[in-house]
């Protein structure tokens, strides 16, 4: 089983990119006419939580400054379940159960896709995605965003940053930090890192607009990316 954290910047840059998420489609189906697995796709956010989350930045009372992100979270949040919707449906017949809001819940699957969105507030959807991975016994989550690869550092703060083949949970924390910050952009973010490693799951950081770089992850060929873990 595959679960992959389906990154909204992707989904919404700007606009819904509605010829991607028909290319995605096909691979997807390709693969699962070829085989007897199911997958799971945690979606995020994109464009529609950065904005809703700018705009209540800017409304904001100072009074209530110490709520600012816990709103954001929950603005986020409300983001990625209409995205989630949106491919939902888009999948279907493969997708036959509603969006999954809550991990730990009762979780039917009876299509070869689910498809699940945020939770709670304090983590993204990657923290979803790893407590899809451990309720389901995958050893893998596929995380495809607008960064192709994992660097010793933010390649545009430092022009000394040098990308990842490969990279350890504990070499990957120091590069990500221990905290959630709304709207951070990550190649995994701290919280699921944490469980990730503590699981000893592995996580592949890749490229998500490079749809036969997906194609060749799926089927286990050689692939640009980074592979984070065992």
């Amino acid at each position: 089983m595959f679960v992959i954290s389906l990154g909204g910047s992707i989904v919404v840059p700007d606009q819904v990119d509605s010829a991607f998420l028909a290319s995605f489609r096909d691979i997807l189906s390709d693969h699962l006419e070829r085989t007897s697995e199911q997958m799971i796709l945690v979606i995020g956010g994109g464009a529609p939580a950065r904005r809703y989350q700018e705009a209540y930045r800017a409304l904001a009372r100072q009074e209530h400054e110490r709520d600012t992100t816990l709103v954001q979270d929950w603005i986020g949040i409300m983001a990625t379940r209409l995205n989630a919707e949106l491919v939902r449906h888009a999948l279907r017949p493969l997708c036959q159960d509603p969006v999954v809001y809550d991990p730990t819940g009762e979780l039917p699957f009876t299509g070869r896709v689910l498809v699940a969105a945020g939770w709670k507030p304090g983590f993204s959807t990657d923290t979803v995605a790893v407590h899809l991975a451990e309720r389901f016994g995958a050893d893998t989550v596929i995380n495809l965003s607008n960064i192709a690869q994992v660097y010793t550092a933010d390649p545009r703060v430092d022009p000394e940053a040098q990308p990842l083949e490969e990279v350890s949970w504990e070499e990957f924390r120091a590069i990500v930090g221990d905290e959630w910050t709304p709207g951070r952009n990550l190649p995994f973010d701290p919280v699921a890192t944490r469980r990730a490693a503590e699981l000893g799951l592995r996580v592949i950081a890749a490229d998500g607009k490079n749809l036969e770089n997906t194609r060749a992850i799926l089927n286990g060929q050689k692939f640009f990316g980074t592979r984070i873990g065992p």
